[in-house]
C-alpha cells in the first residue's frame, strides 16, 4: 500500500471515529427527557424592579443591612441628577439581574449545558449540567459561574425542574435600574429553581434566591415569563440607541439632532473649563 493510499484510509478512519462521537453525543441528549423550552420567553411582569410583586425603590422592602440601605437611599436620591446603573454606559447587568428580561430570553438546552441568552446588551449565561464539582479556581465574571442539575420531581422519567447555583462574581452589579445594591465584595450566591407551569406549558416560573452580604437574610423573589412560539427577535444595539450622557455627576440627554439637553428644570450645564482656555499668542 503506497503512502497516498495509507493517508486516504487514515482520513476515512478519522472521519468514521468523528462521526461515531457526534452520533454518541447526539444520542446522549435525549430531548424527550427535558422540558420543551424552545421559543422566546417574555417577562410576564411589565415592571422592571427586581421583585415584581412590590413597588419600586424602598417599596421593594429589600432586607438590606443599615449600611446598604443607606447606599440604596443615596442611589435613589441621585436618580434626579445621575445614575449608578452600568446599563446606561452599555455595560451588562450580569446575574441575577439579567433574569428581569429587559429583552426576551432564549433557553438553549444541551446534554451538558443550558444557555440563557438575551439580545439586551448581548448577555449569555452558561449553566453547566454535566455533574461537575466546583472548580478549584474560577475567573470571576459579571455572570458568575453556574452549576445546575435537572430533577424529575414526579418520577415520570422526564425532567421538570432545573436547579442552579451561581457563584464567583465581579462587579459592580445592581438588582435593578434604581440602584438596588449588592455587596461590593461580590461574594453573592444566587440559587434558582426554573420550571414550567403545570397548567400552562407556555408559562415559566423562576424562583430566585439571592444570598449576599448586603442583606440580613436570603431574599427570594418569583419571576414569570410567557412563551412566544413564533418569535421575532429584535435587534438591540445599546451604543446606537443610548442617548444618555453622563458628565461628572450629572446626567444629560442627547436629542435627535445631536444636541445636549437637560433632564430637569434648572439643571446646570456641564463644566466646560477645558474648552475655554485662552489661546496661546
Amino acid at each position: 500500500m503506497d503512502a497516498a493510499t495509507k493517508l486516504y484510509h487514515g482520513l476515512l478512519a478519522a472521519l468514521a471515529i468523528a462521526a461515531a462521537l457526534v452520533s454518541a453525543r447526539a444520542q446522549a441528549h435525549d430531548e424527550a427527557k427535558y422540558p420543551e423550552l424552545r421559543g422566546q420567553w417574555v417577562r410576564a411582569h411589565q415592571r422592571s424592579q427586581w421583585d415584581p410583586s412590590k413597588p419600586r425603590g424602598l417599596g421593594q422592602q429589600a432586607p438590606l443591612t443599615p449600611e446598604y440601605r443607606a447606599i440604596f437611599e443615596a442611589n435613589l436620591a441621585a436618580l434626579r441628577t445621575t445614575t449608578v446603573d452600568p446599563q446606561l454606559r452599555c455595560l451588562p447587568a450580569g446575574t441575577p439581574r439579567m433574569m428581569i428580561a429587559y429583552e426576551p430570553l432564549e433557553f438553549i438546552v444541551t446534554s451538558d449545558m443550558v444557555y440563557i441568552r438575551t439580545d439586551h446588551l448581548s448577555e449569555t449565561r452558561r449553566i453547566h449540567t454535566d455533574s461537575r464539582a466546583w472548580p478549584g479556581k474560577v475567573t470571576a465574571s459579571i455572570w458568575g459561574y453556574s452549576i445546575g442539575r435537572w430533577i424529575d420531581q414526579d418520577g415520570d422519567g422526564r425532567y421538570d425542574l432545573l436547579e442552579v447555583e451561581t457563584r464567583h462574581f465581579n462587579g459592580p452589579r445592581y438588582l435593578d435600574a434604581d440602584g438596588l445594591p449588592l455587596h461590593k465584595n461580590n461574594r453573592t450566591i444566587v440559587k434558582e429553581r426554573v420550571f414550567l407551569d403545570k397548567a400552562n406549558n407556555d408559562l415559566m416560573h423562576a424562583e430566585i434566591t439571592t444570598i449576599d452580604d448586603a442583606f440580613t437574610r436570603p431574599w427570594t423573589v418569583m419571576r414569570d415569563y410567557n412563551r412566544e412560539r413564533n418569535p421575532v427577535w429584535p435587534e438591540y444595539l445599546c451604543a446606537e440607541a443610548n442617548n444618555h450622557i453622563i458628565i461628572g455627576k450629572e446626567r444629560y440627554f442627547r436629542s435627535a439632532d445631536g444636541h445636549l439637553m437637560p433632564l430637569r428644570k434648572d439643571q446646570p450645564p456641564p463644566d466646560l473649563r477645558n474648552f475655554n482656555r485662552p489661546r496661546s499668542p
